[in-house]
């Protein structure tokens, strides 16, 4: 195993989760990457525009340190500890090409054929990219947190509501990608 491009096995990953959840919970804190957001806007102005971002974002700004660490976290790995390809089954993979037009598979980690500098150019995917964005930022705010934190943080709090949650979140994943996309694309 070449442990610097290859992902690391659920014994080394699960445990590490384990133990940042552990640690978060003995601090009183609660992880999410949606509450990062409120607490940049907060933090830029937005409490004199909406009452929703009225709050001490101070206390919280150890989120801000959150998205930071994932910001760059995501570079180095997609530029020194990925080969930047996704192993996928053959039989996947021919599905994308004879279904989706997406031959990328498995020669590029996203496949290319979306997610080019090219495509984001054509009308039709930025209103994709925005409509879904809005989409996603309503969902997560009217289900009270995202899929990291209802599925890491409130799962291993077991609170009722974030299991609801991840399950809404798991049904409507599946709904989309086998019942929206074919009629998108």
């Amino acid at each position: 195993m070449n442990w610097i491009y290859d992902p690391w096995p659920w014994y080394v990953a699960g445990p590490l989760i384990a133990l940042t959840m552990f640690l978060l919970l003995w601090l009183g804190k609660q992880f999410g990457m949606s509450s990062n957001l409120r607490v940049a806007c907060s933090a830029v102005g937005a409490n004199k525009a909406a009452d929703f971002f009225k709050f001490d974002w101070k206390a919280e700004r150890w989120n801000l340190m959150v998205v930071l660490g994932a910001i760059i976290g995501g570079f180095i790995a997609s530029n020194y500890m990925s080969n930047n390809t996704v192993e996928i089954n053959p039989e996947i993979a021919q599905k994308l090409s004879d279904e989706y037009n997406i031959n990328s598979a498995g020669e590029a980690y996203l496949p290319t054929e979306i997610f080019s500098t090219e495509n984001l150019t054509d009308p039709f995917n930025l209103a994709i990219l925005i409509i879904g964005g809005f989409l996603v930022g309503f969902g997560a705010r009217y289900a009270g947190g995202c899929t990291s934190g209802h599925a890491i943080s409130g799962l291993s709090n077991l609170q009722l509501p974030s299991l609801i949650a991840v399950i809404g979140f798991f049904i409507g994943g599946l709904t989309m990608i086998h019942f929206i996309y074919p009629l998108i694309f």
